[in-house]
């Protein structure tokens, strides 16, 4: 299979009531919008005309060329983004190699079961990964089982592995539009409020342990981290309030075309109709589970290198491997290729005062596992998945 993607125009609509894809001219619909109080047919514009370099209209709509993992991995941006990260670490490791040329050693040395331990971990926070997506995408009318939401999820990760700037968000909708009838744009705002509670569990998790870690007093860089930690919490409520209360009348105040406000509508359905009272408390409890997989995967690195002199409890494995998964959503470099590594060694040389090649130990063999593992297991998905070719129909949850 071509690492192109789907040959065909699968170019999808987001704005389509009824959710097909289409491939030509919006059918026009008469149904009346509520929200808006006139024919939707009579406000429906032509097809608008695609961008050539990102393959998207103005409403969102997604060509296949434009998530192309092999067209995007040719791009000068990717491969730069990928070059000057390794030149970067290449750098660090000749100015420091009087001390780092024990590192090979260190991990060759490593515990096989505890690294398998830790492999296990890693990829249990898949299915529930699965599980909570599913859960979001069915509060909004869009039934998905969780083995089909796995899946995606698991192909979208090696979009974003390989390529910056989280593109394997985009791809995830992408996936899941050209797979069934689900909106793309409601789709969008599971994937975005999806987003926002794992930073609100970063956020709230990262100070917790921080604060239990550092219970006989904060170092000053770890004060700043706590600052950020506190300024994402606050900034993300005012956001979400703001996006509730205040989007649809900002925007219906600027020069949109129509279909924009209807993107606008559908996606705010998506956030907003994912989440509720009632389901907020059960999302809360898979989103803090998905999390400590993330924090025990580094503590089982930690145990499985034996280091006598490393002194890390699984409240600090908590707090840096929180520190290097909001490091991740820089999107400068795949997954964040280069900035985690720094973030994650920083940490603990600085705060904990880990040795520098213990520090480098622990920071390359999580990320062994945690990217590494990822590229050459999700490279094989996607090459035997039938959904990035848009074939794999994802089948409606059972009753029950």
């Amino acid at each position: 299979m071509s690492g192109e993607g789907p040959s065909q125009d699968l170019r999808p609509v987001a704005d389509a009531p009824s959710g097909r894809v289409a491939s030509g001219p919006v059918e026009a619909s008469h149904e009346l919008d509520p929200r808006l109080g006139r024919s939707a047919a009579a406000e429906q514009p032509p097809p608008p005309a695609l961008d050539e370099d990102a393959g998207r209209s103005a409403a969102g709509d997604i060509s296949p060329a434009q998530l192309s993992i092999g067209r995007r991995l040719r791009q000068p941006r990717t491969i730069l983004s990928i070059l000057v990260p390794f030149a970067i670490i290449g750098l660090f490791i000749w100015l420091n190699r009087d001390q780092l040329d024990r590192v090979p050693q260190l991990i060759f040395e490593a515990n096989p079961a505890l690294i398998l331990a830790a492999f296990a971990v890693h990829y249990l926070g898949f299915p529930l990964r699965g599980f909570r997506w599913a859960s979001l995408l069915r509060a909004t009318g869009q039934g998905v089982r969780t083995a089909d939401a796995t899946e995606i999820i698991f192909l979208s990760w090696l979009v974003n592995c390989v390529v910056p700037a989280k593109l394997g968000d985009v791809y995830r909708a992408y996936l899941l539009k050209i797979n069934s009838d689900a909106s793309l744009s409601r789709t969008f705002g599971t994937v975005f409020i999806e987003r926002i509670l794992d930073l609100f569990a970063i956020a709230t998790l990262g100070l917790a342990a921080g604060f239990w870690s550092f219970r006989d007093g904060l170092p000053p860089a770890v004060q700043v981290v706590f600052a950020i930690g506190v300024v994402v919490v606050v900034g993300l409520a005012g956001g979400l309030l703001t996006l509730r209360n205040f989007g649809r009348r900002i925007l219906v105040r600027l020069p949109l075309p129509a279909r924009i406000t209807e993107f606008y509508d559908r996606f705010e359905e998506g956030v907003f109709g994912a989440i509720g009272v009632r389901r907020l408390p059960a999302l809360t409890f898979v989103t803090g589970l998905i999390w400590l997989t993330e924090s025990l995967r580094l503590w089982l690195v930690v145990r499985a290198l034996d280091f006598s002199d490393v002194q890390l409890g699984l409240s600090g494995a908590v707090f840096v491997a929180l520190i290097g998964s909001l490091l991740t959503a820089v999107p400068l470099s795949p997954a964040g290729l280069g900035i985690v590594e720094a973030g994650v060694v920083g940490v603990l040389t600085v705060a904990y005062g880990v040795p520098l090649p213990e520090a480098t130990a622990i920071a390359l063999l999580d990320r062994v596992i945690s990217v590494f593992s990822i590229i050459v297991l999700g490279s094989i998905a996607y090459l035997v998945s039938s959904k990035p070719r848009g074939i794999g129909r994802v089948a409606q949850p059972k009753p029950g």
